[in-house]
């Protein structure tokens, strides 16, 4: 187990979606006592694979596949239903835009709560807070409510937020819909700043070139399953082939 740095075995992970949709009141009130269906949909179905310390591992599929969900898993967001999840190191999660966010407190008080979630000190924090804040771009807005902030500057503080955790293992969840070309930029930046350090990075994206450029190996997910999974280039060209069906 020393040298992996997450392994994950068998697992499974469903929800149970409601078949009737109730948009006005009186239907809510006349369906009230009725029996209520649903449908159980499996996000994850027997997932099993490991990720190497060190390894930028890449996650790839369509949406509604299954990607966020196995995320959110590892970070501990959602327990599955089946299986187990071993990790060897601390995780730093950035997920979806502003996940974790307090909407009512600023943005100075949910990076001291944050990254206190993340496990920093008090000492920690104020020690990294003027890096978090002029790397996030946000520094105008900092004391202003989250729930003034565009998706965009959330998303930038939440991933700030989780790169100056400074953790072993980052789970990046579409890490490149951040922002403008420039601080996309900056996110790759880090990206190439954690691997020298040999950091382990599970990135998930839509973009093949990204896996390509950014990744040691790949996996494709599809319906909650792994399609294929190897060294990157070689699975992007399995992914292409089928995006094309």
């Amino acid at each position: 187990m020393q040298k992996i740095a997450i392994q994950v075995k068998n697992i499974t992970k469903s929800f149970k979606i409601p078949h009737e949709k109730h948009d006005t009141m009186r239907s809510t009130f006349v369906n009230m006592f009725a029996h209520n269906t649903y449908e159980e949909f499996n996000a994850l179905d027997n997932v099993s694979f490991d990720v190497k310390k060190g390894e930028t591992f890449g996650i790839i599929g369509r949406n509604g596949s299954g990607k966020s969900t196995l995320l959110k898993i590892l970070a501990g967001v959602y327990q599955a239903d089946q299986g187990s999840v071993m990790t060897n190191g601390l995780i730093s999660p950035f997920l979806e835009l502003g996940i974790g966010f307090n909407p009512q407190l600023s943005g100075r008080d949910n990076i001291y709560l944050n990254a206190t979630i993340l496990g920093l000190s008090k000492k920690e924090i104020a020690e990294k807070f003027d890096d978090i804040v002029e790397f996030s771009e946000v520094g105008r807005f900092i004391d202003q409510k989250v729930q003034n902030y565009s998706s965009g500057m959330k998303s930038k503080l939440s991933f700030s937020v989780a790169v100056h955790a400074d953790r072993e293992i980052l789970l990046m969840d579409e890490v490149l819909a951040v922002g403008d070309i420039k601080f996309k930029k900056k996110c790759l930046d880090v990206f190439d700043n954690f691997r020298k350090q040999g950091k382990t990075i599970i990135l998930v994206t839509h973009a093949p070139d990204v896996i390509e450029t950014n990744c040691n190996r790949a996996m494709i997910f599809d319906h909650g399953k792994i399609v294929a999974i190897g060294e990157s280039k070689e699975t992007m060209k399995k992914y292409d082939e089928i995006i094309k069906k």
